[in-house]
């Protein structure tokens, strides 16, 4: 019996992850014709699949480690799209900011960075402080993308996404095998204590 992977394997949760990253080439032909409002409306849609992915997961108790990397995928995919999205139509914004944006980019990519150094893969935590994060993030996106972008939105976003990044990086070092949905180090350091 083969233990390939198929698309008959996966669930319900994971379809909506894999949404979000099979959706991602027509959000970028969008992006190339500067199509904002299909674009935004389809990556409201990519946010609310996030939304239901894990809340089905959960509900149904469905989740996998597949499932949590392919969530941290569609995530990721739709974020940098978002970002690109707001860059590219309200370029100004981004130009006023873009000292936050690199700190923050900087910060997130040496996460990636020391995770794939130690564990060959993203890291998939799916922390509280993560949740927050995403919540934050897709509020600023489709505010700037729908209205326009603002201000505070955008700080709370960095300081938010800051904290979350120092967290996962400050994960990554306490434990030495992967793991998937850790709430926070609170609960890391209460895990580590049981063993």
């Amino acid at each position: 019996m083969s233990n390939r992977l198929t698309f008959k394997n996966f669930n319900i949760a994971d379809w909506f992850s894999f949404y979000r990253i099979a959706i991602s080439p027509a959000l970028i032909l969008f992006l190339i014709f500067e199509k904002r409002e299909v674009f935004s409306w389809l990556l409201l849609i990519s946010y609310f699949t996030d939304t239901l992915d894990g809340y089905l997961a959960r509900r149904l108790k469905i989740s996998s480690p597949r499932g949590s990397q392919l969530d941290s995928m569609g995530d990721q995919i739709t974020f940098i799209l978002g970002v690109a999205a707001v860059f590219l139509f309200e370029h100004t914004f981004i130009v006023d900011h873009y000292l936050w944006l690199l700190l923050g980019f900087g910060l997130y990519s040496l996460q990636m960075i020391i995770a794939w150094k130690k564990y060959g893969k993203a890291t998939a935590f799916h922390t509280y402080l993560a949740k927050i994060s995403a919540v934050v993030q897709s509020i600023f996106i489709l505010y700037a993308l729908f209205i326009q972008p603002e201000a505070l939105m955008f700080y709370a976003m960095i300081f938010i996404g800051l904290l979350e990044t120092i967290e996962e990086i400050t994960l990554i070092f306490m434990f030495d095998n992967w793991y998937a949905d850790i709430k926070g180090i609170y609960w890391a350091m209460k895990k580590r204590r049981r063993k």
